[in-house]
């Protein structure tokens, strides 16, 4: 496993740097940032990306289902909660409670590589429409399943596999096998296996953001994903057009995808 998934530290700021750097530019290049805008981040871990909004003034709830990385983020973040700027809570965006609490509350929805944790894509990118304010926009950043590393193999133990590209898509049983293999914890064999069922390819999203009656008004291929500038010191960069134009082909090769979502 690299250091900066040991370093939780180090992961928070690395996250907010990304965001601040990219993320921010992105949908700004569509429309401006506001002070008295509210952000929800879903899936926010440490609540890195969460920081760099509330960087820029912005008002910011975060969403993690795990409670030590939530507890994590409360206490990256412990000055602007204390501030009445930011909250952060452990619960499903399913919840009754959560749904009716935040109904219409947000300009801006997050979702920074958490998209392709989730099962029924379809349906939770339709239940996000429901915390928008009229107007409302949603960023999507997110590895397309087939790309080199779309399994999330670089969190093994074993240097080999971590650094092995393409080996998610093998099949299940010849996968599993070399994780048990290669000495892999339970736990993490169950991770990689269920990131294997929820990966998700440019073409599937973009048919849940049609099914979910929603536009796509910005989207970005990038052939080496941005945030690898801070973890292994290799400068972003975008996806060659014509790549970025055959569908499927271009899953293979492009590492991030970007994109702004409107209703």
């Amino acid at each position: 496993m690299y250091e900066f998934h040991k370093d939780k530290q180090v992961y928070f700021k690395q996250q907010t740097d990304n965001a601040e750097a990219y993320v921010l530019p992105f949908i700004e290049s569509v429309r401006p940032l506001q002070t008295d805008m509210r952000v929800l981040e879903v899936g926010c871990a440490e609540a890195g990306v969460l920081k760099a909004f509330l960087n820029r003034g912005l008002s910011g709830i975060g969403v993690e289902l795990t409670e030590y990385r939530a507890n994590l983020a409360k206490d990256f973040l412990k000055k602007e909660i204390d501030e009445g700027a930011a909250l952060i809570i452990s619960k499903n965006i399913y919840d009754e409670a959560f749904a009716q609490q935040y109904k219409a509350s947000f300009d801006l929805i997050v979702l920074k590589d958490v998209i392709e944790h989730i099962h029924d894509q379809e349906k939770i990118i339709k239940k996000l429409r429901e915390f928008l304010r009229p107007g409302g926009l949603i960023f999507f950043g997110f590895p397309p399943w087939q790309m080199p590393f779309g399994g999330h193999q670089q969190i093994c133990k074993n240097k080999v596999l971590a650094k092995l590209p393409y080996m998610h898509l093998l099949p299940r049983p010849l996968y599993r096998s070399i994780l048990t293999w290669g000495g892999e914890s339970s736990i993490h064999i169950d991770e990689l296996m269920e990131v294997k069922e929820t990966g998700i390819s440019i073409e599937r999203f973009e048919k849940c953001i049609k099914s979910a009656n929603m536009s796509i008004l910005k989207r970005t291929y990038y052939l080496i994903n941005p945030i690898y500038q801070y973890k292994f010191g290799l400068k972003a960069r975008k996806q060659n057009v014509i790549i970025a134009s055959v569908p499927w082909l271009r899953n293979y090769f492009t590492t991030c995808m970007y994109y702004l979502i409107g209703c």
